[in-house]
């Protein structure tokens, strides 16, 4: 009998984000593992999708049921009632589809009620980490680094990786860290971001955005994903000012959106390369690949922070899967996955003139960037696939299962 697992979410498809897309990926990973996910989102997810949504809803096979929107009202209270009723949502979807375990899925706002339900029930818990919150929240001026919100964010996320039975997190960045916090390495396990190679391969440009953007015979400097302040751009964007100087069929494609859009048009017009800068805006996710397609030369540029050396990053690898050479900055997200003159080119972090120092490394030697397109192409295939990532799930759904009920069968588990 397949193991129902219940996820619990911040928010899910069709929202489009980098959480978003690992998680369904997660999901189809443990159905061809013979599991059957059921997935459950917070209140957040209506609040960021900013529209009602059905109770429950079909999104590509898997079952998603709504909490529904909260009313916020004052700190802390806004919280506990998200929390509340989260907790009330769980429990009534646990009746229903009689899971065999919970796993519950950063924030920290997701563990706390999971724990209790999962207590309630008596079925395991599990808790997945994909960044520290409280990190994120810094980029993001929410709060200060080390004021007493982010203390208390932190202090919150510890405490839950010693009350649930397993701890998932995206990186070994993010397990130092952990360890170093008390919490048993034996306890955390690390479920690496994935592709897809079925369907991130290397396909043809894309006809219409090739002629939309005035491609032709250009050479493209590109960054794919959200304009995060952390992701750099800005430094990017200096940069490539420099290297349109000597190379005027070069062009930036810098496709997405978020905080940092306009700030980016500005620095292309205080540069005076507008025209070689193109900021198309987000793109339908069924067309990536063909956009992938069009860029010479993947760039990211990360500034050094808590949050970018503990976390990796999904795009890189997807990069790589697309068969595309790649510079990045040597923070310790991007040193996990990329092999520095092997894989792809590393610079340091910050540092511009470092960085046009890369660009123009690629952009000048065709053997360099071939040597760094098969390299990376062929180590993510090997290492990185969804399905390889995820494997892990097996052992841990095994253990916290035999944490509950005392057993070593594979079979015989069942909700109490």
């Amino acid at each position: 009998m397949k193991k129902k697992i219940l996820h619990i979410l911040d928010h899910s498809l069709p929202l489009h984000s980098g959480y978003t897309f690992r998680s369904q990926n997660l999901f189809k990973a443990q159905k061809k593992m013979g599991f059957e996910p059921v997935i459950l989102t917070s209140p957040k997810h209506e609040d960021s999708l900013k529209m009602k949504t059905p109770l429950n809803e079909d999104i590509d096979g898997f079952t998603y049921y709504r909490t529904g929107a909260v009313k916020y009202t004052f700190p802390f209270i806004s919280e506990l009632t998200l929390m509340h009723c989260l907790y009330q949502k769980i429990m009534a979807v646990a009746l229903e589809v009689k899971p065999d375990v919970i796993h519950a899925h950063s924030p920290v706002l997701n563990a706390i009620p999971a724990i209790r339900a999962a207590r309630k029930l008596n079925i395991p818990v599990v808790y997945e980490i994909r960044a520290f919150w409280e990190d994120a929240a810094v980029d993001h001026g929410t709060y200060q680094e080390h004021s007493w919100k982010y203390n208390l964010t932190k202090l919150l996320e510890t405490l839950v990786c010693t009350k649930v039975d397993h701890v998932c997190i995206l990186c070994n960045g993010l397990k130092k860290d952990l360890i170093s916090r008390g919490i048993p390495a034996n306890k955390i396990t690390p479920v690496f971001n994935g592709i897809n190679p079925d369907e991130l391969k290397s396909v043809s440009k894309d006809p219409e955005y090739y002629k939309n953007w005035g491609l032709e015979g250009k050479r493209v400097i590109g960054f794919v994903g959200s304009f995060y302040r952390y992701e750099g751009l800005d430094l990017l964007v200096h940069a490539f000012a420099d290297i349109a100087k000597d190379h005027t069929n070069a062009v930036l494609l810098l496709v997405g959106g978020g905080e940092m859009k306009e700030e980016l048009a500005q620095l292309a017009r205080e540069y005076g390369i507008e025209k070689q800068v193109i900021m198309p805006g987000r793109i339908p996710h069924e067309r990536i690949a063909g956009v992938y397609a069009l860029i010479d030369i993947l760039a990211y540029p990360r500034y050094s922070m808590r949050l970018t050396e503990l976390v990796t990053p999904l795009k890189p690898l997807e990069a790589m899967a697309m068969g595309k050479a790649l510079v990045a900055s040597d923070v310790g997200g991007h040193k996990e996955l990329i092999q520095d003159g092997k894989t792809g080119l590393l610079f340091q972090a910050g540092n511009v003139d470092a960085l046009e120092d890369a660009l123009k490394q690629l952009l000048a030697d065709s053997d360099l960037k071939a040597g760094f397109e098969d390299r990376g192409n062929k180590w993510v295939k090997s290492h990185h696939t969804w399905l390889q990532t995820t494997s892990v799930y097996q052992g841990i759904y095994r253990q916290v299962l035999q944490i509950i009920y005392g057993v070593q069968s594979n079979d015989g588990f069942r909700f109490v």
